[in-house]
């Protein structure tokens, strides 16, 4: 059974849920309205980018909602062209249904990812947006990516990332996750590493340039830049964290072990977000927009690796300090601060959990 649905500027037919039940590979065709956040993100990123004449691929279209979406919302001199793939023939025919619908004409192949995405010399922008790793199809997209060309990758198989299955993430990521406060940032920093070294192995530089986590999964837009140099700077940023008892985190050459601390890693300790590009995102959404908090927090939130949880931190230490108050107390003492958008009772700043707890107990007046 399909209903016609409308997301953003596209109308189209999708695969009617059941109620109650969750969306599942066992769909006709894979449609997800829970990731409408993701393709708003993907517009907003490309329209602000601004780059013409785009070569864009989509390996895994589904119903072809992310592709005709960007052909009727981003602004016309982008897109110089647009290849649906799909291995599902349900897919390929439910793609051309809903691009008539939409008045839309695109080019559409029923090839295995991988074999599709190989088939062509290159591409300004690949979209890896699967059900669950994004580990099968990141080789033959790195290697496909141009130079100056954006990487989105997307993981839902969070619960290896963010450190409930610790072995399927040293299996799948080469990396140790950690199961507290911050193992959404934690999974993410990994995944970005594990990208990362597959570029590396191209000589390509995978930079992060809006990296976020929400819902059941983590997101990642990376900048290509190529060259052996840039590759190996980019390695250079690939530590480990070290989380103390305290709450405390501290970045590492190496993993300890010791009483009263945890590890992490390796994993990605430079910058998650290009903060220029987020401001230029910024301008061009509206107050209403339904996420537009989410993404204000993001494009707000400081570069500090780790964050402390106020609601934690108060069970820990029995304090009951007010967040607003607290970012206010430690801006007073010239402490960068910030929200974070890995959770709503985090605080991302350059102080430690000492003066944190000195400004609690002593007030600013």
């Amino acid at each position: 059974m399909f209903e016609t649905i409308k997301e953003g500027k596209a109308v189209l037919k999708v695969p009617k849920l059941d109620k109650g039940k969750d969306v599942s590979k066992k769909l006709p065709v894979f449609y997800n309205p829970v990731m409408k956040f993701n393709r708003d993100v993907s517009i907003f990123l490309l329209n602000a980018i601004g780059k013409k004449n785009m070569q864009i691929a989509l390996p895994l279209a589904g119903t072809g909602v992310r592709g005709i979406r960007l052909m009727k919302e981003l602004k016309k001199v982008i897109i110089k062209s647009i290849i649906f793939n799909d291995k599902s023939e349900n897919s390929v025919k439910l793609i051309k249904n809903n691009l008539n619908e939409n008045n839309l004409d695109a080019d559409i192949k029923n090839m295995d990812a991988n074999e599709f995405i190989l088939s062509y010399n290159g591409f300004d922008y690949i979209d890896i947006d699967p059900f669950g790793s994004p580990n099968p199809f990141l080789t033959s997209a790195i290697i496909r990516i141009a130079r100056d060309g954006i990487l989105a990758v997307t993981a839902t198989d969070t619960s290896a990332l963010s450190g409930t299955y610790t072995n399927a993430c040293k299996r799948k990521y080469w990396a140790k996750p950690l199961r507290n406060e911050l193992m959404h940032e934690i999974g993410l920093r990994i995944l970005i590493r594990k990208v990362q070294m597959i570029g590396a192995n191209f000589d390509k530089a995978l930079i992060p340039i809006l990296s976020y986590s929400k819902d059941h999964y983590m997101r990642i837009f990376f900048r290509c830049e190529k060259g052996k140099k840039k590759a190996d700077e980019i390695m250079k940023q690939h530590k480990y964290l070290l989380y103390h008892d305290s709450m405390d985190v501290e970045i590492s050459n190496f993993p300890l072990k010791e009483k009263g601390l945890q590890y992490a890693g390796p994993l990605w300790t430079g910058k998650l977000n290009d903060k220029r590009l987020l401001k230029k995102i910024m301008k061009g959404i509206d107050e209403k927009y339904e996420d537009y908090v989410f993404l204000k927090t993001l494009s707000e939130e400081i570069e500090e690796i780790g964050f402390y949880d106020i609601h934690i931190l108060s069970k820990k230490y029995k304090l009951t300090p007010r967040i607003n108050d607290l970012i206010e107390k430690l801006k007073k003492k010239k402490f960068s601060v910030s929200r974070t958008h890995f959770t709503p009772k985090g605080i991302k700043t350059n102080a430690k959990i000492k003066e944190i707890l000195k400004i609690i107990n002593n007030p600013v007046r």
